[in-house]
């Protein structure tokens, strides 16, 4: 029996002596990083807008066939940084040698940011601005000045929209 108690004590002294296991842990920073650049896209929901013909008596302002053209500008830029759509003409409205002045197209537009404005051909008009990055959606209404002074004939110019987000 005595050696029975030594052995329990032998087990009891060495259980005292135990420490607990401690949690190790261990720490190492990491850097995050992303590149958010400059980027514009722009979606407009014609490709093109047609003025159909008129009596200059009656109809002073041709309305677009189309009504009023979606524009969706999304535009990513620095905090302060400037979004600008701007719209420019090519030349004059054309046909063989006959013209009408561009500056006979104006449009009305709606959505924040958008602007009403005149065509162009020498100098981009300005159609939208913002301040800083989004996605921005509005509408344009175009119109043409009707005239008993327009020769007949099949009109067409190219005009540009440019979205920038520097």
């Amino acid at each position: 029996m005595k050696t029975r108690l030594i052995l329990i004590g032998a087990a009891v002294a060495a259980l005292a002596l135990m420490q607990p296991l401690a949690a190790a842990t261990a720490t190492s920073n990491v850097t995050v990083a992303a590149t958010v650049s400059a980027s514009a896209k722009l979606t407009i929901g014609a490709a093109g807008v047609t003025f159909p013909d008129a009596d200059p008596e009656t109809v002073t302002s041709i309305n677009a066939t189309e009504g009023a053209i979606t524009i969706l500008a999304k535009g990513r830029t620095s905090t302060s940084g400037s979004v600008t759509l701007t719209l420019k003409a090519a030349d004059d409205l054309i046909s063989g040698s006959d013209t009408i002045a561009i500056s006979n197209v104006t449009w009305t537009a709606s959505g924040t940011g958008f602007a009403a404005g005149t065509m162009n051909k020498t100098t981009a008009q300005t159609i939208g601005s913002w301040t800083g990055s989004g996605t921005h959606s509005g509408t344009a209404s175009f119109k043409l000045a009707n005239s008993w002074d327009y020769a007949t004939g099949s009109y067409s110019v190219q005009a540009t929209y440019t979205l920038t987000a520097p």
